[in-house]
């Protein structure tokens, strides 16, 4: 009979999420491939200590029991080794008493076109260009940032934090934001108040783990001296009156989380920093690089804070005459064998500038 795979909250994970593998990376980006591989032969039983994601996948794991229909939680290697060169990573599996005995290695090639195989509801990895294929596919993916948390591996109970637009519900009120501002936005919402969002690109998570929420709680009812091991919170950049309608749909769902802050442009580290999150998702980097240093975070890059942003047209023409104007200025007089070097120093220039722009 099948593995019953379609039946769990599934996480597929990359290696270099689950662990630190910053000298192994080190090795592959400086020497190759073959040398890297050379390296993990030679290492193959040293150990690999844990990476952004490991406190999150560890609790998620103690949430299964021994009965096999008392296990919600499956967690699948997705890993770019090929079999030999993970051996390493699954003897650290080992090692940590992870219950991680599923995997994929696809030596090389995108592990992320294996979620709908696995039923992954989210794939995490410190590959920015794999997650970004993964969520431009309308794969749930988020990238893990390095960060300073330093995890009570005594603590029993399981925090997971996530922004609402952009991760939860879609980004169509985001994108009225970005579009028409802050106004036109609160009066958007208001109007549409009753009216529940569209699901976002981690709201199968969501509704996923708000399972294991209910799960818990209902342990708890029937024993009153069972506490609750899955904890909630959404962190949100909305505040009144655009409030209503994250309750509207989280009424809609059938969701009850257990903090929700409405933090109406107050940093959110600030926030996150008490509440001490396994995870937190978000779909805009800046918070991301923020909450990072504080707490493991995830960047999902999905829709319009995403969306690179078309210079003016002015700001190009500006830049070509800037760019023309020194050239000519570099050049010596009555030749022009040295616009070729002048023209490369300042396209530079102006390049730095649209570069800079296109960071704003």
């Amino acid at each position: 009979m099948p593995y019953p795979i379609e039946d769990k909250l599934v996480i597929a994970i990359a290696s270099s999420a689950l662990f630190d593998l910053t000298d192994s990376d080190r090795v592959y980006r400086e020497q190759g491939v073959d040398v890297y591989r050379r390296y993990q032969r030679e290492n193959e039983n040293v150990i690999l200590a844990p990476g952004v994601a490991f406190p999150l996948i560890a609790r998620l794991l103690r949430l299964n029991g021994s009965d096999e229909a008392d296990r919600p939680v499956e967690v699948v290697l997705l890993s770019r080794n090929d079999p030999d060169t993970g051996l390493r990573v699954f003897k650290s599996i080992q090692h940590h008493k992870l219950d991680i005995t599923r995997a994929a290695f696809v030596s090389g090639s995108s592990p992320f076109r294996y979620l709908e195989a696995f039923n992954a509801a989210l794939f995490l990895s410190a590959n920015d260009v794999d997650v970004r294929e993964a969520v431009m596919k309308g794969a749930p993916a988020g990238q893990v940032l390095p960060t300073e948390f330093v995890d009570d591996a005594g603590e029993s109970e399981l925090r997971i934090a996530f922004d609402f637009d952009g991760i939860i519900a879609d980004d169509s009120a985001e994108a009225v934001f970005k579009s028409s501002g802050l106004a036109a936005f609160l009066d958007s919402e208001a109007e549409a108040a009753a009216v529940p969002m569209p699901a976002g690109p981690l709201s199968r998570l969501f509704r996923e783990v708000a399972k294991l929420q209910q799960r818990e709680r209902a342990r708890r009812a029937a024993n009153p001296s069972y506490e609750p091991r899955v904890r909630i919170a959404i962190v949100t950049a909305r505040n009144a009156p655009a409030h209503e309608r994250v309750v509207t749909t989280l009424r809609d769902w059938g969701i009850e989380v257990d903090e929700v802050f409405f933090l109406g442009g107050i940093e959110k580290a600030r926030v996150l920093k008490e509440f001490r999150p396994h995870i937190f998702f978000d779909d805009q980097l800046g918070h991301v690089e923020s909450t990072s240093k504080l707490v493991p975070s995830a960047h999902v890059p999905f829709g319009v804070s995403n969306t690179p942003v078309q210079p003016p047209a002015k700001l190009i023409d500006e830049a070509r005459r800037e760019d023309a104007r020194r050239t000519e200025a570099l050049a010596p007089k009555g030749s022009h064998e040295a616009a070729g070097p002048a023209r490369s120093c300042t396209t530079s220039i102006v390049r730095g500038r649209l570069r800079k722009f296109l960071r704003r």
